[in-house]
């Protein structure tokens, strides 16, 4: 059985993102747009302060961005 996913909030995802080399590019509305530079790699995160992301929405990020899964259990 897999390790549960801890729960995170926009600002602790984006952490993440960013020192796995992603760099924010854009904001439209509470919607922030992170890319990777060379992997050409894309992630959209929802951002409302302070809540936690919803399971699906963070597995989803998350696994698009590659991030390898001892980074964020």
């Amino acid at each position: 059985m897999s390790p549960r996913v801890r729960r995170m909030t926009a600002v602790e995802l984006e952490r993440l993102l960013a020192e796995n080399g992603f760099e924010l590019v854009s904001q439209r509305g509470s919607h922030r747009k992170w890319r990777h530079p060379t992997k050409g790699l894309q992630a959209i995160v929802p951002y409302h302060k302070g809540r936690p992301l919803p399971i699906g929405t963070l597995l989803h990020v998350l696994k698009a961005s590659e991030i390898p899964r001892e980074a964020w259990t």
